[in-house]
């Protein structure tokens, strides 16, 4: 097959360059325009007419000449360095600073035909503009969900204080338990809306989110703290807003639980609150060494309104709950175990079976 002749070789090429839709230039060695695609001169209102055999420097009104641009081309031209995604501000009176990206290396060709470089341009300006927009609405709606967080949680303090001066009023003492439990719900979630508001990042440390939650709790329903304190301990873990809200409430309604239950009498104890993760799953254990579980009775009884709670939001975690018998005192533990691991101990445990 006979090559195409030169000169045609060359139209071609400037065809291709001056029809691209990338904004595009073909310099020679002395940074001079041979070719310029038409996206350029529109991208930067020049006058195609005016760009072929003039010096890049001198394209426009002379805003082209920037000695960072100029060393850069320079420097490609003599073969030193070539230019990959840089950036620069391309300033022109009358009108706005555009941001540029810079791409240009040097056309590899044998050693007896002159230089080439190739110079593509892309103004990042709109595409900067656009991702400043969405960083100032991302930080907006994070300061706007801060405070309805905050306000959220303002109005459930107010709405158990409301409960609580309700249930020193009530006369029967069922009632008035069932207001001042109530109260201590609406409570913990004004805790966990403080700290979730607390958390930029949508993740929540759960140690100290459960030392607050717990101190809430025995400030309002702890009379003597020589008697009885809760401790709360943990590895440093940290999870999502949603499933700390449901840990949360387990942990509330257990502490809640134990306060009522496990210390009649006056007696003293502790009730200690752990949340450790492994890398199969975690566990989140509520125990108190108080009394127990009652003995004895024919009949089991009936699960509350605080069991079926915590049942509930372990089914929602995909966790199981553990009852034990601690002597003296009682345990419960909340155990999730990743789907991976439940599947890998089952089929270990049906090869063991065969």
């Amino acid at each position: 097959m006979v090559p195409p002749p030169a000169d045609l070789t060359t139209s071609l090429a400037l065809a291709v360059i001056a029809s691209s839709q990338a904004p595009l230039l073909l310099l020679d060695g002395d940074l001079n325009v041979i070719a310029g695609s038409a996206s350029f001169c529109a991208s930067f209102d020049i006058d195609p007419a005016a760009v072929r055999g003039r010096s890049v420097f001198k394209l426009g009104a002379g805003e082209w000449d920037m000695p960072r641009l100029r060393s850069l081309l320079t420097a490609v031209s003599a073969g030193e360095a070539e230019v990959e995604a840089y950036e620069l501000d391309l300033v022109r009176p009358g009108q706005d600073t555009r941001r540029l990206r810079l791409n240009t290396h040097k056309l590899e060709y044998s050693e007896s035909v002159a230089v080439r470089l190739m110079l593509t341009v892309t103004d990042l300006t709109d595409a900067r503009a656009a991702e400043k927009l969405r960083d100032n609405l991302v930080r907006e709606k994070d300061i706007l969900l801060q405070e309805v967080q905050h306000r959220v949680a303002n109005s459930l303090q107010i709405i158990a204080s409301v409960l609580l001066q309700n249930a020193r009023k009530v006369q029967s003492e069922e009632p008035r338990g069932h207001l001042r439990d109530a109260s201590q719900r609406v409570l913990s979630v004004a805790a966990i809306q403080k700290q979730l508001a607390q958390s930029r990042l949508g993740d929540v440390i759960l140690k100290p989110y459960f030392d607050q939650l717990c101190t809430s709790i025995g400030a309002s329903m702890i009379a003597d703290h020589e008697q009885i304190r809760i401790e709360v301990s943990g590895d440093g873990s940290a999870t999502s807003a949603e499933i700390s809200v449901s840990l949360g409430l387990i942990v509330t309604e257990l502490v809640i639980n134990a306060l009522k239950h496990a210390f009649p009498g006056h007696r003293k104890g502790v009730i200690s609150v752990d949340y450790h993760s492994v890398f199969d799953g975690w566990t989140l254990a509520i125990c108190d060494n108080g009394v127990g579980m009652p003995k004895g009775g024919d009949e089991p009884a009936k699960p509350g309104l605080g069991t079926s709670i915590v049942e509930a939001l372990a089914n929602q975690l995909s966790a199981s709950v553990k009852v034990e018998d601690l002597k003296p005192g009682t345990g419960v533990s909340i155990v999730h175990v990743h789907a991976s691991a439940a599947l890998e101990r089952a089929a270990g445990a049906g090869l063991h079976a065969v």
